[in-house]
């Protein structure tokens, strides 16, 4: 049985309707916590994941939100108090990703543009507005990737830059919210089986044979190392980047 480390305190999962942030929700979920979890389209998907939390004996609830838009990534925050009353961790995991070189001619600026909105510009905002509901002592993981210290093939450089943000954000708002208690961590992932990076996908054995552990990671295994980082034993950890990468940085 679970121990119910985290009764009584809410949290938010951003991009919380598949793949590590779903993991993320019901981890949270069976150690005590009530979830909310936000999606951009995938209702249906989101619904199902609710369903999960609830299993669990907590409360749980869904917002459709467009991470890449700074206004609705901060009234997202609005909507989880209105619902819960209270928010304790804050998980920002909505991410997209995508590919490019810098001298490629045919880059679809826009969608760059939205990659760097939802993965900086959003959770910049949503952050922002969870610090002033949040009280002292909480928590906040964001999800990084192993590309910000090390872009191992061409066309990685957009992408690689919004994570290298999110981990001198992290870094920056430990200082910022140290005296509050508040603790801000960053988890630096390789290659998980995701619907955005399955491990059956072209390139896939290309980076299994990059990883030590010659596998993929599971999202339950994010999932596992985010539950350590919101829970009672990292009590002294902030401003860190966390890798779960199967040895990808050794």
């Amino acid at each position: 049985m679970t121990e119910k480390t985290l009764a009584g305190k809410t949290a938010l999962v951003t991009g919380g309707s598949r793949g590590i942030g779903a993991a993320t929700a019901v981890r949270l979920a069976r150690e005590g916590a009530d979830v909310a979890i936000s999606y951009r389209a995938s209702t249906a998907q989101a619904e199902d994941v609710v369903k999960e939390i609830e299993k669990c004996g907590v409360r749980g609830a869904a917002f459709a939100v467009d991470q890449s838009d700074p206004e609705q990534a901060a009234r997202l925050v609005d909507s989880v108090m209105d619902a819960f009353g209270r928010l304790d961790i804050l998980i920002n995991n909505a991410g997209v990703f995508l590919t490019g070189a810098i001298d490629a001619v045919d880059a679809d600026v826009d969608a760059f543009d939205r990659q760097l909105s939802t993965n900086v510009r959003g959770l910049v905002a949503t952050t922002r507005a969870a610090v002033r509901v949040m009280g002292d002592g909480g928590r906040i993981v964001s999800m990084s990737s192993t590309g910000a210290d090390r872009a191992p093939f061409p066309g990685l450089g957009d992408y690689a830059a919004t994570k290298a943000a999110v981990d001198a954000y992290t870094r920056g708002w430990a200082r910022d919210l140290g005296s509050r208690g508040i603790l801000v961590n960053s988890v630096q992932i390789s290659s998980v089986n995701t619907d955005m990076n399955p491990e059956t996908g072209p390139f896939a054995d290309t980076q299994r044979a990059m990883i030590p552990l010659g596998r993929y990671g599971r999202p339950e295994e994010i999932a596992g190392a985010i539950s350590f980082l919101v829970g009672p034993d990292a009590t002294f950890m902030t401003g860190a980047t966390l890798l779960v990468d199967g040895g990808f940085m050794a």
